[in-house]
């Protein structure tokens, strides 16, 4: 567990102590608490060091420069921890969440643990200004960088070591980003991230400057989404090493790659076919026809693209912007070829009939569908390496 600190001269020494208190009357593994000094420039290292000296569990290191992720880089990276963790020396996060923080990494369940003051369950005393500081940034990570995860800057996380060994090399940021990079990072290369709840009170008399680290913080933003972006980091590495690839669904008596994927495929879409010329049946009437087979292609076109996402292809988790704009495109060219069979039934015969519509309706679906697919398996939903 390590403490990042600078400048903690009056609060350090209760911290650590309560810290040591707790771990030792609770906690079921093996411990070392590290306390990071950062170019602190009053008593803190003075302080750490006797800490040191009289508690066995307790190590100390100093730093010429300022930076918590320099800090904690420079101890995770020596460290021999199977578990790699920090916390805030305030202690703002309840100390009954470290079990749980440490748990899914101790298990192998998952490859990083957060904390996150942002999920339902989770009790959190803070002003106004911090709670919209911190929901707007975790929302442009969500825009900007795609993060999945709930809160980036809680200052309480672990790492198993064989993961914080292959992604410290790649986090460039020393200051406040350093969580932020790192769990980008994580997530692109297919590490699962637990979130634990956690109860946080804020620390009143934080010496965090708001302003600079907003702003370094967009910055790294920035940065980072660039360096993804021009495939600058090797993720395509990390994931081979470390990434957990999606399962194939467990169909029994399906056959694994094309043929397992064209035989659930076309399951799902006897169904969806079925479903879509009978809404067009239900619609045609009060809408006419190319708006009820829009509207009918709409509908189970969405259904069915979330339908193959799971069975045919295996795909779990959130569905990014991405993939619905990939849907889209699918569901327009299915239109596209579904309203020109019916434009072209239309100057061929006068007043169609209900059935000549639906033949005509259900070889162009034919058509569009063997088109989906391609595009599912080949664009959608291909495997990707990074």
């Amino acid at each position: 567990m390590v403490i990042p600190v600078y400048n903690e001269q009056d609060d350090l020494e209760r911290c650590v102590r309560r810290l040591h208190a707790y771990l030792t009357e609770t906690f079921p593994y093996p411990f070392r608490i590290t306390v990071a000094d950062n170019a602190s420039t009053d008593e803190t290292l003075a302080i750490a060091e006797t800490l040191q000296a009289v508690i066995p569990e307790v190590k100390a290191i100093h730093l010429p420069e300022k930076g918590r992720g320099r800090a904690l880089k420079t101890a995770w990276s020596g460290s021999d921890a199977a578990v790699l963790a920090y916390m805030d020396v305030d202690l703002s996060t309840d100390l009954a969440a470290l079990l749980p923080l440490v748990a899914p990494l101790v298990s192998g369940h998952s490859d990083i643990a957060i904390g996150t003051r942002l999920a339902r369950s989770s009790r959190v005393v803070r002003g106004a200004k911090r709670e919209f500081i911190s929901r707007s940034y975790n929302l442009i990570l969500r825009r900007a960088l795609a993060a999945g995860f709930s809160d980036a800057q809680c200052g309480f996380k672990a790492v198993r070591h064989d993961v914080a060994q292959q992604l410290l090399p790649l986090v460039e940021d020393t200051g406040w980003f350093f969580d932020t990079e790192l769990l980008v990072l994580a997530e692109r290369a297919g590490l699962r991230i637990a979130e634990i709840p956690v109860d946080w009170v804020d620390d009143p008399d934080s010496r965090v400057d708001i302003v600079a680290t907003a702003v370094a913080d967009l910055k790294g933003v920035v940065r980072v989404g660039r360096a993804l972006a021009s495939g600058q980091l090797p993720i395509a590495t990390i994931r081979a090493q470390l990434g957990r690839g999606a399962l194939e669904p467990a169909v029994s008596g399906v056959p694994v790659g094309l043929a397992g994927q064209a035989m659930r495929f076309a399951a799902v879409g006897v169904i969806s076919t079925l479903a879509y010329l009978l809404l067009f049946l239900m619609l045609r009437g009060p809408l006419g026809a190319q708006p009820a087979n829009f509207t009918a292609l709409l509908i189970t076109g969405i259904a069915n693209t979330s339908a193959n996402r799971r069975l045919t292809f295996g795909r779990t988790g959130r569905t990014g912007l991405r993939t619905h704009t990939q849907g889209l495109a699918v569901f327009a060219l299915g239109l596209a070829v579904t309203s020109a069979a019916l434009a072209g039934l239309q100057f061929l015969v006068t007043n169609p009939g209900r059935y000549l519509e639906l033949t005509v309706l259900l070889s162009a679906s034919a058509v569009a569908t063997a088109l989906r697919f391609v595009l599912f398996r080949h664009w959608i939903f291909a495997r990707k390496s990074a």
